[in-house]
């Protein structure tokens, strides 16, 4: 492996970038400039930015022409920790012509977990279980007592079959479940060896029994989950969103689970984020709500700040990133 010769500057966003990813920086001659603001400050970042080589981005603030105007014109590059570049402003990286890389790949399996825990915690009931006992209502000889649905026999639909929905798919060949449908602009190559069906969206909310969200937020799909798809879904579905929240309209989704449109949903993303306590979302037996924790692993954060790292590397040494984000 080549080494950097000539000593960069990169500032690094966050104070809990995971130290495999320093030590890797600084081996190859970067200096890391660490801001210490914990949630990062936008006036520190703006303090510090100023003269660096290279931006390791590790939250979610917007990243656009105001910090890389900050920085300066000799800014070789930025990659963020990061899956998902809602937050960037990628027009303003194609105008500059700056590589921009993020980190997706190494987030599916933490992501895959997460979602198949939120269709079973979802379609068992696990919340409104948990209600029952707080509030002294748990039944002991009632036959269809908070009856839930299986992922055996079910239908499970994607919006969105990329890295994670695969990797959701790759996880329930053995589960024994009816079929596996999704939705995507075009179909994907490699459908056939996880047993899927590209379908129609309108199919994908008729048939879905489990309909798991992994998609981009762009303006095409921003609040596609609305009270007009709600409806055209079966009153036992069971919806789980791991992408972004604003690929649903919460509130025609909290409506949705009052009036019983669909059974239940699992959310591990919500508009806004944090989510505050008081959220109408939160008072519904037939939601479960996580505060965003689809990467939140150890294995998974180093592997992701690793790889932000080596995008960084590889743009500094005249190389194409890894994950390149356009």
């Amino acid at each position: 492996m080549s080494s950097v010769r000539k000593a960069f500057k990169v500032l690094v966003s966050h104070p809990n970038v995971p130290l495999p990813a320093l030590e890797l920086l600084r081996s190859r001659g970067a200096e890391t400039i660490i801001c210490q603001s914990v949630p990062p400050s936008r006036e520190e970042i703006l303090q510090k930015v100023p003269g660096v080589d290279a931006i390791f981005w590790a939250h979610y603030q917007a990243l656009n022409a105001g910090i890389l105007d900050a920085a300066g014109p000799q800014l070789r590059c930025v990659s963020t920790m990061s899956s998902g570049i809602d937050f960037v402003d990628v027009p303003e990286f194609k105008r500059r012509q700056l590589p921009l890389g993020h980190t997706p790949g190494v987030v599916q399996n933490s992501v895959a977990d997460l979602a198949i825990g939120l269709m079973i915690a979802a379609g068992r009931n696990f919340h409104a279980g948990r209600y029952q006992i707080e509030s002294s209502q748990w039944q002991t000889e009632q036959i269809n007592w908070l009856m839930g649905h299986e992922i055996r026999d079910s239908v499970i639909g994607f919006f969105g079959f990329g890295g994670i929905s695969q990797a959701i798919a790759k996880r329930l060949q053995s589960w024994d479940v009816a079929k596996i449908i999704y939705h995507t602009r075009t179909r994907k190559a490699n459908d056939v060896d996880l047993k899927a069906e590209h379908v129609p969206f309108e199919t994908l909310l008729k048939e879905s029994d489990f309909l798991v969200v992994a998609a981009p937020l762009t303006d095409e799909t921003r609040e596609k989950f609305n009270s007009k798809a709600f409806k055209q879904m079966k009153s036992t579905s069971i919806f789980v969103n791991v992408a972004r929240g604003g690929l649903v309209n919460q509130k025609d989704l909290h409506e949705a689970l009052t009036k019983g449109t669909i059974f239940a949903a699992g959310l591990d993303v919500t508009t806004p984020e944090p989510l505050p306590a008081d959220d109408p979302i939160l008072k519904l037996p037939n939601c479960v709500v996580l505060p965003h924790l689809g990467t939140q692993t150890m294995k998974t954060t180093i592997e992701m700040s690793l790889l932000a790292a080596n995008n960084i590397l590889n743009a500094i040494e005249g190389k194409p990133m890894i994950r390149p984000a356009y």
